[in-house]
Order: C-alpha cells, then structure tokens, then sequence
C-alpha cells in the first residue's frame, strides 16, 4: 500500500517515507509537532499512558523525520483513532490521506470492520480530508473538547473499513 501511494505522491521508490511504531524516544518530536498543531496539546503523561497500555501507536516518517503520528485503539471488531496528526509543515500536501490508509490497513489486519474519530468542527482541514476519504458524521459530543472559552462539541464520524477509500 505505501508503495502505491508513494506513486500516487510522485516520490520515488528511493524515499524513505515509511511508518513504523512509536516509541517513546519519539515523544519529543511528537510533543514538538502536537504543541505546534493543538491549542490544547496532549501531554507527554498521556503518550506515555497510551504506549504503555498498547494502543497500537505509529509514526510516520520521511527520510527519517518524523512528520506524523497516530494513536489507535482496536478492539472487538472496532478501531478508534484517538490522537493523530501530521506537522502543519506537511499538510496538504497528500501525507494525511497517506497516515489513513495506512491506519486503514493496521486496523483491518487486527479485525477491525469500522474506525471510528471525534473532530473539532472548526478543523476545517480535517473535516474536509475526513469527508472525502468516506467517512461519514454519525453524531455530536456536547462539550467534548476544552476550548479558550469553555468546552466545544465535537464531530463523531465513522468509516466503513470493509469499503475500498475514496
């Protein structure tokens, strides 16, 4: 699959564009991108939290920089993407498209039949990506996310995994 969609990028096969696990040596440049991306950033704690408890947790890298990372819960026949994120100096530019069919095919190997995410509705850009690939708004979490002002709502969506991405 990363091959097909290294084509699709126009990268050459001698990019070394691949993912692999996270581990915690990562959480520095994971810590470096989310506080960059997130107005209410994970902490470290939590990374630390979520490796130890085995979400299946994965970073993607591009000639070795780590440029995107995500955390998975995969259970019972469902997997739920609790964190992920690419460097804002890479977005737009395919990668996030990339992360998902690549998550897509982690959690199909581990039995997962659906994904499910929650996403802030002002996240425009991940709306946007969310919706083209297929996946579709299921619901609304009142107060979900903290917020400048507050808490805010967040956008339930859910993606089909036995049906081939957009």
């Amino acid at each position: 699959m990363l091959d097909k969609v290294k084509t699709v990028l126009g990268l050459d096969e001698d990019d070394s564009l691949h993912l692999r696990p996270l581990k915690n040596k990562d959480l520095p440049d994971v810590l470096q991108i989310e506080e960059k991306v997130y107005g209410f950033p994970w902490s470290e704690q939590i990374f630390k939290d979520c490796l130890a408890m085995g979400y299946s947790s994965w970073s993607l890298r591009d000639n070795g920089r780590l440029i995107g990372y995500a955390i998975v819960s995969i259970a019972v026949g469902e997997a739920h993407i609790l964190n992920i994120c690419v460097d804002p100096d890479k977005q737009n530019s395919g990668f996030g498209r990339l992360f998902l069919a690549e998550l897509f095919s982690v959690a199909k190997h581990q039995g997962a039949e659906r994904i499910f995410l929650e996403v802030r509705p002002g996240n425009k850009a991940a709306v946007s990506l969310y919706e083209k690939i297929g996946f579709k708004q299921i619901g609304r979490r009142k107060g979900y996310y903290p917020a400048g002002e507050g808490r805010e709502d967040a956008l339930v969506y859910s993606y089909d995994l036995t049906s081939p991405i957009e």
